[in-house]
């Protein structure tokens, strides 16, 4: 199948073929009950020793020598030598990144999309896509295919809007491990919720009845990313479903037709598109949406924040059946008018 070229040197990466009432609650849930989830997030929070090769160490930090810190892990009380340390997270500053009223938000009322903790401590990519693998998706429409994710359990997921541009018949594959074995499930009934075609991205929902509780993933800051961090995105390249490469972030300011984009090395293939690219601590920092043509290990995606953007603001990027690209038109610029001298009586 052929694939769809965005740009004069870069090809997009897909595989072408009313009224609420709230009861009345007292003072006791105002106050009391705040103060109470506040301290158990305070608790929650752990501080990190992150370690050389990606591995961590996650409790309370008793002691710091000049050679070696001292952390309760809960059963057991850890040395670690400060020359295999890379980071230290203490639970204080995580705290202090984020604002109590966030916190409390999150643990009140169920939010449309998670946002990752700061300084999340980073895992081996083999347990991160067992964790959250299912939650990666394929996007198909009778001219090709792409990738997506879930953002929450109730079947929104994003992906890119190339992907489904001038199509109304979509479906989405689910893969999910039951009894070891890989099953796939076929979702027909989706619906377009919003569009962006500016940034590349849409919003979809599967709605078909019976439809399950779906895994997610949380979305990560693409603005912590530093040049060298390693990633690694999960997609369907060439229609290979549940593909992951992993690479590095090569720069994070790429300008492409007055956009800027992440660059990685990680292997990007037309498919890909739409599928989500992780830091090591399994957070989206991106959505992955083309490639150089003519090289290996030059591939792009949109930062998270533009997503986070998306969403937050998705009532007014709602799709309309009558105006599904949202076309726009430039106005010409006035022309110049040649003043003549006036003639002289």
């Amino acid at each position: 199948m052929a694939i769809i070229t965005r740009l004069i040197f870069a090809a997009p990466l897909v595989k072408a073929s009313g009224l609420r009432y709230c009861p009345p609650m007292s003072l006791k849930y105002f106050f009391v009950l705040p103060a109470i989830l506040l301290g158990a997030l305070t608790a929650a929070v752990a501080d990190t020793v992150q370690l050389k090769g990606n591995d961590a160490v996650t409790g309370n930090i008793l002691a710091e020598k000049p050679d070696s810190i001292v952390v309760d892990v809960g059963y057991t009380v850890l040395v670690v030598p400060r020359s295999v340390i890379v980071k230290i997270s203490k639970a204080d500053e995580v705290l202090a990144k984020t604002p109590a009223t966030n916190l409390l938000l999150n643990a009140l009322s169920p939010q449309f999309y998670t946002a990752g903790m700061v300084n999340a401590p980073a895992h081996n990519v083999q347990d991160i896509v067992k964790q959250i693998g299912e939650a990666v998706v394929q996007v198909r429409t009778p001219e090709g295919l792409g990738s997506g994710f879930f953002i929450n359990a109730d079947g929104y997921l994003i992906t890119n809007f190339h992907v489904i541009e001038g199509e109304t018949e979509i479906s989405v594959e689910v893969y999910r491990q039951h009894d070891g074995q890989l099953e796939r499930d076929t979702y027909k009934q989706v619906r377009i919720i919003a569009i962006n075609k500016f940034h590349d991205l849409a919003l979809l929902h599967i709605e078909d009845k019976n439809a399950p509780k779906f895994k997610y993933v949380s979305l990560g800051s693409a603005d912590a990313l530093t040049v060298g961090d390693a990633v690694f995105a999960i997609g369907s390249p060439l229609g290979l479903e549940r593909t992951v490469t992993q690479g590095i972030i090569s720069t994070k300011t790429r300008e492409l037709e007055g956009e800027l984009y992440l660059q990685t090395s990680a292997q990007i293939n037309p498919g890909n598109s739409g599928g989500p690219l992780f830091n090591m601590a399994g957070e989206v920092v991106g959505v992955t949406n083309m490639k150089i043509t003519f090289g290996e290990g030059l591939g792009f995606a949109i930062p998270v924040e533009l997503v986070k953007n998306f969403l937050d603001h998705r009532d007014a990027f709602a799709y309309s059946t009558d105006n599904p690209n949202n076309p726009y038109r430039y106005l010409e610029p006035p022309n110049r008018t040649v003043q003549k001298p006036a003639t002289a009586k």
